[in-house]
Formats: structure tokens, C-alpha cells, sequence
């Protein structure tokens, strides 16, 4: 992120002596992206983070990517799946990739994890559609709820405790840094005024963990299609303090502040966070346009270099039919798309919408995987013939 925070103790100055009560050094560790060129954060730890107790099994974690489907208008019809694994990982069935991202449900039976995790090849977005708990990481503890994007950096490690009740999650791991929208930025890094949302709105971890205790603790990493399995004898959550601008964070769709106009504003003004090779964006409740002759609905679009893909959240979607909370439409490019018959005429008039959604704009094409497919809504392609 592109502000700095701390929690715990850290020693005046980096790189030098912080030592322990027994006189030992505590053991720092930075983290840091863009080789030693982007942001970062000084960790500073009880037990070296390099001492490992054994390394395990590494076991296949990977999907493919289904080409024959062909260019098609797009619908997974995954609003009615229930609970797809036991745990948070096994539960993953990613849908939608390509290169530059990866777009997965997630609804995990189990309410807790026991180990800790660790994706050493991509930054994580994870869209809390139902559910609240705690993310769990080496910068400590932060409270997430229902509508929280929860970004988090490559090689964090960390684990989700979950409350009881509903939990459904949309997770994009993306290849390359998640980052605020660099329009909405001034050349310090700081949010401008004209941002949809602010530094106030973004929640960095609040309270930090300190684990002591000895034992067996596995940690599971991704990496180049694989799970790798590690055991420590210690805990990675051994913090005494950190500091930096590099953390995982939480930023809730329902604190972005949506742009409207006269006439309709295409969805660059629902941008909330860019990365290469795609951005994602934020449809959110908000007042239609108000020239006297606006026409609320969207216009009918060619994407020329981009694919579409919007993740139903909540509301009425007032431009389509046969769409439920929870469903994925893609709108690839090199195929016209727009709004279904009759969509048009009945949206004329309407002062307001109430709905929740998140778009993801891809620059490359974006394919359905053999996990996808069976959730291919085989007669949306056909939706628009009256």
C-alpha cells in the first residue's frame, strides 16, 4: 500500500541491534517487492524465519484452461453452489484465467484453517460475498466482513478464521502487484480528492500477534502449479513488531463512493484497483444519470482489446435476465454485447440502482477452465434474441 504503518516494537533505526530480553538478537527480516526497487516492510521476528523443521510432499495445484469452448457470450450459472471443499484451499475451483489472473469460488465448509498459507507467486484479492472473521498474518490481525476486498501481498503468510454463518468468497490471485488506481494518486502516492475512495477507508491489520509457543506448525505454499509443504518448529507469526508500507488490507465496496453524470459513465469511473494486464471495478447502489433524456442502461459495447467479466454481488441487474447473486458473465472481446431485449425502454425513467457487483477487465483473453465448464450456461449466448 502506499502509506506507511507499524505495530509493536521496532529498534530506532534499520539494520541495526534489537535485542531480545535474554540478550539475543531478535531476527530481522525485510520484505520487499520489485527485487529492492518497490515497497516494503522490516520485520523483526523471535526465531529466524529461515529455520525450517522439514520439508515435505509437494502435491499438484493447478487447473487448465478449456480453448475448445470457442468465442462465446459466457454465463456460469454458479449462483446456487453450495459449500466446494473442506477447507480454504481445497475448496478453491478457479473458473476464469489467464496468464495475468486467476478467478476462483470458494466456499469453504470448514470455518477455520490449520496451517498457515503462503502464495509465493501471486498477489491475492479476496471479495468477501458472504461471511465475516479474521485474516491471520505475520502483520497481524485484522477484522474482515461481508463486501471486503481483502488484498493481500504475495508471500504473506497467513490463515482465515471464519464466524459461523454463510461464507462465500471470490478470490483473484494476479500475477502481478494489485495496486490503487494510479489516476486517483498525486506524485507522493497519496489518494486525491477525486478518488472514489480514500486512505480513511482502507483498514490495515490492527492488532499484532505474537506466537512463542514450540512445536509443529505446517505451512502450505503456491508456487509454479504446486503445493510445497514446509514444517517449522516455530511459529511465522514469532513478531515482535514490523514496519513499513507493504501489509495486507481490507477495503470494503461499500465504502466506494461512486462517480455519476448527466449521461451514462463507462466503467472506468468504477475502477477501484489497477494491476498489469487488468483492473477490477466496483458497481455499487448510486443515482442514475439525470439529463432529461439519459437512458440509465448501458449502450451496447465491441470490447476491441479486453474481455469482460462481471461477478453478480447483490441488487437487481437491471441490464440482464436469468442472472443471480453469485453468477459470472464473460464478454469477450471481438463480440458485441449490451443490454437484454427489453432491458433498454424499462430502465428509462429510473432515478436509482441498488446493485453490487464486481467487474474484472482483462487485456489478454481470458479463457473458462476444465472447473468452469461445468457450470456453462449453454443458452445465454442466445439471450439476446427476442
Amino acid at each position: 500500500m502506499t502509506f506507511y504503518h507499524r505495530l509493536g516494537e521496532i529498534p530506532p533505526k534499520r539494520h541495526t541491534q534489537f535485542r531480545q530480553p535474554d540478550g539475543s538478537l531478535y531476527a530481522e527480516e525485510l520484505v520487499s517487492s520489485r527485487g529492492f526497487s518497490g515497497i516494503y516492510s522490516n520485520l523483526y521476528h523471535i526465531t529466524p524465519p529461515t529455520r525450517i523443521k522439514a520439508v515435505k510432499q509437494s502435491v499438484p495445484y493447478d487447473t487448465k484452461i478449456v480453448k475448445e469452448h470457442g468465442l462465446k457470450q459466457t454465463h456460469l450459472k454458479t449462483s446456487g453452489v453450495g459449500e466446494t471443499g473442506e477447507d480454504y484451499l481445497g475448496a478453491r475451483e478457479v473458473v476464469l484465467m489467464n496468464s495475468d489472473v486467476k478467478m476462483a469460488l470458494c466456499n469453504p465448509r470448514s470455518r477455520s484453517m490449520d496451517y498457515y498459507y503462503k502464495n509465493a507467486e501471486a498477489d491475492e484479492v479476496v471479495f468477501i460475498h458472504d461471511g465475516n472473521g479474521y485474516l491471520l498474518s505475520q502483520f497481524g490481525k485484522l477484522r474482515v466482513k461481508q463486501g471486503d476486498y481483502v488484498v493481500i501481498p504475495r508471500t504473506t503468510i497467513y490463515k482465515f478464521e471464519w464466524d459461523e454463518g454463510p461464507l462465500r468468497l471470490l478470490v483473484i490471485e494476479s500475477a502481478s502487484p494489485v495496486e490503487t488506481v494510479k489516476r486517483y494518486r498525486n506524485e507522493l502516492g497519496q489518494l486525491m480528492e477525486h478518488s472514489p475512495y480514500c486512505e480513511r477507508d482502507i483498514r490495515p491489520p490492527s492488532e499484532l500477534i505474537t506466537e512463542k509457543e514450540r512445536g509443529s506448525f505446517l505451512m502450505k505454499i503456491k508456487k509454479d502449479g504446486m503445493l510445497h509443504h514446509y514444517e517449522y518448529d516455530q511459529s511465522p507469526f514469532d513478531l515482535v513488531g514490523w514496519d513499513g508500507y507493504l501489509f495486507p488490507y481490507a477495503l470494503s465496496i461499500h465504502d466506494f463512493e461512486p462517480i455519476t453524470g448527466r449521461i451514462h459513465q463507462p466503467p472506468p469511473a468504477h475502477q477501484t484497483f489497477q494491476s498489469q494486464g487488468y483492473v477490477i471495478c466496483s458497481f455499487v447502489p448510486r443515482l442514475f444519470d439525470y439529463h432529461p433524456l439519459a437512458i440509465p442502461a448501458p449502450y451496447n459495447h465491441s470490447n476491441i482489446d479486453s474481455d469482460e467479466v462481471l461477478y453478480y454481488v447483490d441488487g437487481d441487474f437491471m441490464s440482464r435476465k436469468g442472472i443471480d447473486r453469485g453468477s459470472f458473465t464473460l464478454h469477450p472481446g471481438g463480440l458485441p454485447h449490451g443490454p437484454h431485449p427489453g432491458t433498454v425502454e424499462k430502465s428509462i425513467g429510473a432515478k436509482e440502482t441498488k446493485e453490487l457487483a464486481v467487474m474484472l477487465d482483462t487485456f489478454r483473453p481470458l479463457y473458462v477452465t476444465e472447473q468452469g465448464m461445468k457450470y456453462v450456461d449453454e443458452k445465454y449466448p442466445m439471450s439476446w434474441t427476442e
